[in-house]
């Protein structure tokens, strides 16, 4: 956090180092990216990426969203990257992003964003992302559930305030789940730990990673707390599902 001196701020733990939220889902066949952040071009070096098939956004909120011009590193020869929303998503990225929608600007390192609404299971190579809105207080995010050769992988469910009943159906046994834990205490938008505890027990997750984490603790000392199929997602987790 800016201006901020607390023990978490202050660690020289890099798991309490924390950047904005992001994904990527890696196969043979396919690398999708889920959400840039503004923080994306130092993600993007730190593991070494180097290739994006294609961007799913959860949702259009400043920390989801506004590192969306650093992507033209990873456009085809003209320039190409399909970008995968709901139209409120992709509507506000072609208002601060106008140049990358516009055909007309076909110029050597500009992106050109070829923009799809989601309105069903998008599919990548071996890879499908099928949508699960959530509610992030007022507004809803597609979390999504992550499927490879039709079987059920991961559920990347970053922002959130709840999982209403429907959602939780589409990800009972989930084999794992990434979830939006952001602090101890609650919060209008987003599952708190123990919220997000509840949920994972509920839905039987196999492991759960909670992410989106704030700086109200360190760690070392509140990973071991938690149950013993749940954990503290950090920068630079990798994950072989």
């Amino acid at each position: 956090m800016i201006g901020c001196d607390c023990e978490v701020c202050r660690s020289n733990d890099p798991r309490d180092q924390r950047l904005r939220c992001a994904a990527v889902a890696r196969t043979q066949g396919a690398t999708v990216l889920i959400d840039a952040p503004p923080d994306l071009r130092a993600q993007a070096l730190r593991a070494g990426l180097r290739k994006i098939d294609a961007v799913l956004f959860t949702h259009a909120h400043t920390d989801h969203v506004m590192g969306f011009d650093d992507l033209r590193r990873f456009t085809d020869a003209e320039g190409n990257l399909p970008v995968y929303g709901d139209a409120h998503t992709l509507a506000r990225l072609r208002q601060a992003f106008d140049y990358a929608f516009d055909p007309s600007c076909k110029y050597p390192g500009y992106l050109h964003a070829i923009p799809h609404i989601i309105a069903g299971p998008v599919t990548v190579g071996p890879l499908t992302f099928q949508p699960v809105p959530v509610p992030h207080g007022r507004f809803t995010t597609n979390g999504f559930l992550i499927h490879e050769a039709g079987c059920p992988k991961l559920a990347y469910l970053p922002d959130c305030s709840d999982v209403p009943p429907p959602a939780r159906e589409v990800l009972r046994k989930v084999p794992v789940l990434v979830i939006d834990g952001l602090r101890e205490r609650p919060h209008p938008s987003h599952l708190s730990v123990s919220q997000a505890v509840e949920v994972a027990a509920d839905l039987g997750a196999e492991q759960t990673y909670l992410t989106h984490i704030a700086h109200d603790f360190l760690h070392a000392r509140r990973e071991p707390t938690l149950p013993p199929r749940v954990r503290l997602a950090y920068d630079g987790l990798c994950l072989t599902v």
